[in-house]
């Protein structure tokens, strides 16, 4: 979108009236397609990333870091959502569905200057598919496992079956079974090409520095990729990136880019107002009468995540069906949803966006009545003991703007029914993520999913395709019904297949979806083009300054 499109209303109801993702300018195939970026460029973020290894940590602002560093075989088209290519520049499926050849990108160079060939692919394939059990340990559910269900102590439940070099510039993945959404997911960050020069060098796989309550690698504290910008600095409140003079696609306007971190909304919307910074993510709804007010541009992105309460069935009395039912009943979604969250975000009734297939009209979770949810609750056996409910400090998330007042209007709706919450906040610095993500004592806790490819297995595998810490539960059926469904051809039976599983999880509430959450950016004048995202897939190279 062009500046003068972009909603500069003077109503917050005109202001959040719709807007869709802007095109982004095509990739030319010579870095000096362009003249070379002059101009630097601040934006404020919500938190700082937790760790630049996108394989290993999947939170939005560390991805929001890697994109612009690393790049896959894949990205998504701006105007279609689509894959389209990147670092592969056409591909083929065998007659089998088991097989795909890439065709890569030739002259391209990984910033440390290591060439990038089809080996460099398989090596980062193979790094994958051999995580170990104790690595993947600290973590949630991985990307890799999500997409390809196991891993290679496991070959005989993995998707994955290899890697082969087939030419310098021409390399086949196998499958052991067909897997329909394979492109889309190839798009995510998770599956971006580092240098294998790096990885070996940072030991990528040796998690043995801090950061945000966890640790990480010493690769993870500098990625190496082909991507527009080349990692410079980070440091506990900034990250600075400078333009990769030797790009092979579009360089854009920006040769110095800073992300910078300011953890309260009202401090990013001072700095903005003040010129400190140029844009910043994400607009709550606090912030909008001051942008209006100041002229300030706010673009929207259409809805693509979900956010949820989890429930822990490692916690007794959540083991109980009827329960998680229950809080499901004594859940308001409109009274979160309206004094929290932007306009137009959405009660949810499943785990899928509207947007996909699989989406299920009816969604089937219990809707709002507190009544039914007392006596269930009175019926199960519950004796009143403390069940902690864990949420974030010091974080505006996308999917979760106001977590601390969320948390406060939640908790006061479980406990009207009958439930004894015990509180746990944790600063989202102090580890939160792997906390509520790893197996516990959580009994509730406040988590969304942000969208990284227009497939309903990008949301419904890493939740509930196997059993993990998160939700500390098992069901069979429902993990051979996910496997099943990301196999099937695009079509009615998919469909058919996902909605069923919707139905599956509304009936058991392993987790209980609350809002589809819209999220904005706010601009300075200084913008001309911001490239906004469904999935996130914002660039900076692609940003128009004014002349």
């Amino acid at each position: 979108m062009r500046r003068r499109d972009l909603l500069q209303a003077a109503a917050v109801t005109a202001l959040l009236a719709g807007c869709t993702p802007s095109p982004q300018p095509k990739p030319t195939t010579t870095a000096s397609a362009a003249s070379a970026p002059n101009q630097s460029f601040t934006f404020g973020t919500p938190a700082s990333p937790i760790g630049l290894d996108p394989a290993l940590t999947a939170d939005i602002e560390s991805w929001r870091v890697t994109r612009q560093v690393l790049e896959g075989l894949l990205t998504t088209d701006p105007e279609t959502g689509a894959p389209a290519p990147a670092l592969a520049t056409q591909w083929t499926q065998s007659s089998d569905l088991l097989s795909y050849t890439f065709t890569l990108r030739q002259g391209v160079r990984f910033h440390d200057g290591t060439p990038f060939t089809a080996a460099a692919v398989k090596a980062n394939f193979d790094r994958w598919f051999n995580f170990s059990p104790a690595l993947r340990a600290t973590r949630g559910v991985l990307p890799f496992t999500a997409t390809f269900q196991a891993h290679s102590d496991a070959p005989q439940l993995s998707l994955y079956k290899g890697c082969t070099v087939l030419s310098d510039y021409k390399v086949r993945l196998d499958l052991t079974s067909p897997l329909t959404g394979l492109l889309q997911a190839l798009t995510a960050p998770a599956f971006a090409i580092s240098s294998p020069t790096a990885l070996k060098a940072g030991s990528a796989d040796v998690e043995d520095q801090p950061s945000s309550g966890t640790k990480i690698s010493r690769y993870a504290q500098h990625p190496v990729g082909t991507g527009p910008f080349r990692f410079k600095e980070w440091t506990s409140d900034r990250v600075l990136l400078e333009a990769s003079p030797d790009y092979w696609g579009t360089r854009g306007q920006i040769a110095q880019l800073a992300l910078v971190v300011y953890d309260q909304a009202q401090n990013r919307l001072e700095a903005l107002v003040e010129g400190t910074i140029d844009g910043y993510d994400a607009v709550t709804l606090d912030n909008i009468e001051t942008l209006v007010r100041k002229g300030l541009q706010i673009v929207r992105r259409d809805p693509f995540s979900v956010m949820y309460l989890g429930m822990n069935q490692t916690v007794p009395i959540l083991q109980n069906d009827n329960v998680r039912l229950a809080i499901a009943s004594a859940i308001n979604k409109s009274a979160l949803i309206t004094p929290f969250f932007l306009e137009d975000t959405k009660p949810a009734a499943q785990f899928l966006p509207p947007k996909l297939n699989g989406f299920n009209q009816a969604g089937g979770f219990p809707s709002f009545d507190p009544e039914k949810s007392k006596r269930l609750i009175a019926q199960s056996g519950y004796g009143g003991e403390p069940l902690k409910f864990y949420y974030p400090l010091d974080i505006t998330h996308l999917y979760l703007p106001s977590p601390e007042k969320v948390y406060a209007e939640l908790s006061a709706q479980l406990t009207l029914v009958g439930l004894n919450i015990q509180p746990v906040p944790i600063a989202w610095t102090d580890g939160y993520l792997e906390k509520v993500t790893t197996s516990g004592d959580h009994a509730f806790h406040l988590l969304g999913r942000y969208g990284t490819y227009a497939d309903p297995d990008d949301f419904l595998a890493p939740l509930f395709g196997s059993k993990n810490g998160e939700f500390g539960f098992f069901d069979a059926q429902l993990f051979t019904k996910l496997g099943r469904a990301r196999g099937l051809p695009d079509g009615n039976d998919r469909t058919q297949a996902y909605q069923n599983i919707n139905s599956q999880l509304a009936s058991t509430a392993p987790a209980i979806p609350i809002a589809f959450p819209i999220s904005a950016v706010a601009l300075s004048n200084r913008v001309d083009t911001y490239p906004t995202s469904p999935v996130l897939n914002e660039t900076f190279n692609h940003v128009v300054l004014t002349s």
